[in-house]
């Protein structure tokens, strides 16, 4: 069964898309640590990040620093936290979240920030615009 990222990917599942290439999409995550938390993935659906190909893994990370810039851009923060994880979602991804402290990139329960579908969609334009 394809993960949740592949049917984003594939336009099953509707996101708040920030950036995408041939190779790789961003998009805010549904459920943020912090006000702008963005995932970045590989369209290709991968289980483990130390299995993808060289070549799309160094893309991977130009294509994250690229938006991560943005996302500083667009979000008042301190800096923006890299996470990998992959235990929940099992398709590469990288966090991109910003932060203020390191309470803002802890992943205990659910959501931190609640958000409305027309706050994500706006906070989406607003970043995207940064790019």
């Amino acid at each position: 069964m394809s993960s949740i990222f592949t049917r984003i990917v594939n336009g099953e599942i509707p996101c708040h898309k920030i950036a995408e290439t041939d190779d790789y999409l961003a998009f805010l995550d549904v459920r943020p640590q912090a006000k702008g938390h963005t995932l970045c993935i590989t369209k290709q659906e991968i289980d483990y990040i130390f299995d993808v190909e060289d070549d799309l893994y160094t893309g991977l990370w130009l294509f994250a620093k690229k938006v991560a810039h943005a996302v500083k851009k667009a979000v008042p923060c301190k800096r923006v936290a890299v996470v990998v994880i992959g235990d929940e979602v099992r398709h590469t991804h990288v966090h991109l979240i910003p932060f203020n402290s390191l309470e803002d990139v802890r992943f205990q329960g659910s959501a931190k920030v609640d958000m409305s579908a027309e706050e994500l969609k706006e906070l989406a334009a607003r970043i995207a615009e940064c790019l």
